[in-house]
């Protein structure tokens, strides 16, 4: 089945303003009422920064809330009800789906003033609202032994909220988990302003809203797991002919036992944009590049795995290097963490794909992907957490110079590839609206109703976060 065609870049007109900029609608006068003009924005220059999220533009909300407490939202949520309009969840917009941009104009709820976090280390947990910063938590952890370990790129930026919104990851994820995976609970507002509180057990209905981009319920605030770090962490770097050989030495690595805390790769055309961004001295003339730490207590077992994956690395016909100091190391894991900004320095935009295939069909698959690349004439680069079979291909692009048809036409085809391998198509940055169209080549029509019939149970009416994940019923009309 053809899938739709998702817009890569969409504006929806705002609100015709009146001469002092406010908004002309009810609902932005009813929420300043009920919660003052201090947590309501209305003016159009304000409103039209929160019709994005990192790599997509929306409709302009005909109001936004920033609220400091549930209570807030709660109010904010049954004012968006009676006038019958969608409300859209927002943390830092930091998000790489679509996720956080509006489908229509409505209600945008900005969760970046709830920021109260509380450390309890007797029993290593952290209680932090919506709106805290995700690296906030470890710093303030940090004195008392402790780390909160979900790390993605954008932990410097992005929020708890949005984290378990879309379930993210980060480098740490193979060994360590993603951000579900460290929540012993949750607070939640559903589409009626009820306010609810969920734990792990019976029927976990945490683990259903995390990962549900705002479509389920608006998280509120999380009881999160915290650990002690590893006393122990060495970092090395492989650099290989091409990318097929790094994929290799993944899998012989963790076939071989190696339990990595680390496991990134890239692409010669990251590495090249990030060494043009940071000139830090990455190999250029490498087809693809390994960064890998192994941590742990025992500092025998951390350099046994370290050697495990260095064995498997020059088996695979690669070079390696051990970062001598932390600062190498350090350099190393900045180079990783800036392939964004780099690749914006080559195109004003991208198409972040966000595939999971199995370890063992890792070479073909990034082998298939690069022939794509290159018999598309579009730029694309590869990177992502090579450990766990997540992989970013980007397809960079300027609509300007090239077709946006042919953007999507090949992101479809980067999905296909990731199903036929046994894949899914998402593993930490969500189905949004950008790959909402695939999800009929990737769930089958009966699984499909059944995550209709979810949506429903908990949000009848559609109000929250509409035309998001799930395509399209009858192929015209967003859902439900």
């Amino acid at each position: 089945m053809t899938p739709e065609k998702v817009a890569l870049t969409t504006t929806s007109p705002a609100p015709k303003p009146r001469s002092n900029g406010k908004a002309d609608n009810a609902l932005a006068a009813e929420l300043t009422r009920l919660l003052g003009p201090k947590k309501v924005l209305s003016n159009l220059s304000e409103r039209l920064n929160y019709r994005y999220d990192a790599i997509q533009f929306g409709a302009t909300p005909l109001a936004v809330v920033l609220p400091e407490s549930t209570a807030d939202v709660v109010t904010a949520v049954r004012a968006a009800r009676a006038a019958g309009v969608p409300v859209v969840g927002r943390g830092a917009a930091s998000g790489l789906s679509g996720g956080a941009a509006p489908t229509s104009p409505g209600l945008v709820i900005s969760f970046t003033r709830m920021t109260r976090l509380d450390i309890f280390p007797e029993r290593r947990e952290a209680r932090a609202q919506a709106g805290v910063v995700t690296l906030a938590v470890t710093e303030k952890a940090k004195p008392h032994g402790l780390i909160y370990p979900p790390d993605p790129a954008s932990f410097r930026t992005s929020t708890i909220g949005g984290n378990l919104g879309e379930n993210a990851g980060g480098p740490l994820c193979f060994k360590y988990g993603v951000s579900g995976d460290y929540v012993k609970g949750l607070e939640f507002v559903d589409a009626d302003g009820g306010v609810h509180e969920l734990t792990r057990d019976a029927y976990d209905l945490a683990g259903l809203l995390i990962g549900s981009e705002g479509t389920l319920g608006l998280i509120t605030e999380a009881t999160l797991r915290l650990t002690p770090p590893p006393k122990y962490t060495r970092t090395l770097m492989a650099s290989f002919p091409e990318v097929g050989a790094c994929a290799e030495a993944v899998s012989a690595a963790i076939a071989a036992g190696a339990v990595p805390g680390k496991l990134e790769f890239m692409d010669q055309a990251c590495t090249n944009a990030v060494e043009d961004f940071l000139a830090i001295g990455l190999p250029r003339e490498a087809g693809a590049v390994l960064l890998v730490d192994t941590d742990g207590d025992d500092l025998g077992t951390v350099e046994e795995e370290r050697a495990l994956v260095e064995a498997a690395c020059l088996n695979a016909g690669g070079t390696v290097r051990r970062a001598a100091t932390d600062s190498e190391s350090a350099a190393l894991w900045q180079a990783r963490r800036s392939v964004s900004p780099a690749l914006g320095r080559i195109r004003p935009q991208r198409m972040n794909e966000d595939i999971v295939v199995p370890r063992s069909a890792l070479p073909e698959v990034v082998r298939e992907i690069r022939a794509l690349g290159d018999a598309s004439g579009l730029p694309l680069v590869q990177f992502g957490h090579i450990g766990d079979g997540n992989l970013h291909p980007n397809i960079l692009f300027d609509p300007r110079r090239e077709s946006p048809e042919a953007v999507h036409d090949l992101a479809h085809q980067i999905a296909l590839v990731a199903i036929r391998h046994g894949g899914v198509l998402s593993g930490e940055h969500g189905i949004g609206t950008m790959k909402r169209a695939f999800m009929r080549d990737a769930v089958d029509p009966v699984t499909l109703g059944a995550l209709r019939d979810v949506k429903r149970a908990l949000d009848p009416t559609g109000t929250l976060n509409p035309g998001k994940i799930l395509p399209d019923e009858d192929g015209t009309h967003a859902h439900p």
